[in-house]
């Protein structure tokens, strides 16, 4: 026989506590009721509990005290802290002390039932080694580090923001955060917060009515709408212009939306979790972003590492890259040489994993076929291509561009002159270069340098090469 779930409800106020118990005894679970901490303490040494939840303000002490109390001596129950009506400020200091999520009074059922839902999915304890994070690639401190908040994070409905470079992974940490939460069955839907033009952004938010405007010939539904059960990433939440954080704010806050047009709002539930390379700090004190909603967004901050702190993890990147490059060539893979894997250790990569992989592409496409070397990354003239001098590499030099932009341009270059030896026939071009034909048309495709005709490739020609 299936043991039946508890839940523990402390409450001050008798027509709560008993709305709640009615409520989730509807859903087949076991409740206990305590008018305050100490009750509650008492309780709490009794019996396990599947799930806590608890009033802000009680006569002998405060939902914090609990919440506390609880993450250090009941570790992996979820608490879900009661605050007063638009009291940001007690829901902010609640999740930030571990609770799983809060609700706003008055209590709305359709609020209700979600979280105890997403609470009651939650495993008894949180296990970072359980957690499904393969896709963060590396062995590293600060790798294991994100590991380990992950496994965290996802025990936890608290908004979450992503901190990081460029490329430094951080939508793959909000993926991660989601796949591993009690929210993993909903809808996990990302948006880039400055691709989307000011004049659409509360429609592209919170949806819209038919009529609301020209061309609005039907009702349509939001991204928190789309998101609601799941989780909404905001990437590059700084982008967002003054106007609508006040809106965003107003939204997680409230859990509610309205529709562009509509009269009425409606009860969304979305985890919030955004991202940004940009400094929020410094917006703020340059009045770019709102404080309140800087507070909203950043209960739990999660920094991704940028990949030069992480020189160890850079070899097996390297490799699982390179396989996976080679796989959408349909190629062999070359092998790197241990040489070259210790040379990328020690690149700075102010582009992070995006920059590794442009970097082993271009490598790719000018290397033997059998092995990356130095000269591969570096694109040195290990054909004799003439390549003008004020393009070889010095070391030494201080760039006034991206490693990325600069080793582009030479290959660029190197591709350019080799067609001009080979009086513009790609096939020889790509034997000058090394290359297979197949990847010197991918690479002319990839720099812009493709034409809409091949006219130097006759049938025979192309044939002999697939």
């Amino acid at each position: 026989m299936t043991q039946k779930l508890t839940c523990l409800i402390v409450d001050d106020e008798t027509n709560i506590r008993e709305l709640l118990m009615m409520t989730l005894e509807r859903m087949d679970i076991e409740t206990y009721s305590a008018s305050g901490v100490e009750e509650a303490k008492m309780l709490l040494k009794q019996r396990p509990y599947a799930l806590c939840l608890t009033d802000m303000q009680m006569p002998d002490g405060t939902g914090l005290d609990l919440v506390n109390y609880i993450s250090e001596f009941h570790t992996g129950l979820p608490v879900a802290v009661i605050t007063a009506h638009a009291s940001a400020e007690n829901a902010v200091c609640a999740l930030k002390a571990g609770a799983f999520d809060y609700l706003t009074k008055p209590i709305s059922l359709k609020q209700l039932r979600p979280v105890i839902e997403f609470a009651l999915k939650l495993p008894a304890q949180s296990n970072p080694s359980s957690t499904n994070t393969l896709e963060l690639i590396g062995d590293s401190e600060p790798i294991q580090y994100v590991r380990g908040m992950i496994a965290k994070l996802a025990r936890s409905q608290a908004p979450v923001y992503i901190s990081g470079e460029s490329g430094s992974g951080k939508e793959l940490a909000a993926k991660l955060i989601h796949k591993n939460s009690s929210r993993a069955e909903g809808a996990f839907i990302a948006v880039n917060c400055g691709a989307i033009p000011e004049n659409l952004m509360e429609s592209e938010f919170f949806g819209y009515k038919k009529g609301a405007f020209t061309g609005a010939n039907q009702d349509k539904e939001g991204m928190f709408q789309a998101a609601s059960g799941g989780t909404l990433f905001l990437d590059e939440v700084a982008d967002l212009p003054l106007a609508m954080q006040v809106k965003l704010l107003r939204a997680i806050q409230e859990k509610k939306v309205r529709m562009v047009g509509g009269t009425s709002e409606e009860a969304v539930d979305v985890r919030i979790i955004s991202a940004t390379h940009k400094n929020l700090s410094e917006m703020m004190d340059a009045g770019l972003f709102r404080q309140d909603l800087y507070y909203r967004l950043n209960v739990i901050q999660l920094k991704m590492p940028a990949l030069r702190d992480r020189p160890s993890d850079i070899p097996l990147l390297a490799k699982l890259l390179m396989t996976k490059l080679c796989t959408g060539m349909g190629i062999s893979e070359p092998e790197i040489t241990s040489a070259t894997q210790i040379y990328i250790s020690k690149l700075q990569f102010p582009g992070n994993v995006r920059e590794l992989e442009n970097i082993l592409e271009r490598a790719l496409a000018m290397c033997d076929g059998q092995t990356i070397t130095i000269e591969d990354l570096l694109h040195e003239d290990k054909l004799k291509l003439e390549i003008p001098k004020k393009q070889s590499f010095d070391p030494d030099q201080t760039l006034e561009v991206s490693l990325s932009d600069y080793l582009e341009d030479i290959e660029k270059r190197a591709i350019v002159n080799a067609l001009n030896k080979a009086n513009n026939n790609k096939t020889a071009a790509a034997k000058l270069l090394g290359v297979s034909f197949r990847t010197l048309r991918y690479r002319l495709s990839k720099l812009g340098l493709a034409k809409e005709e091949d006219a130097d490739l006759d049938t025979e020609t192309i044939e002999a090469q697939e």
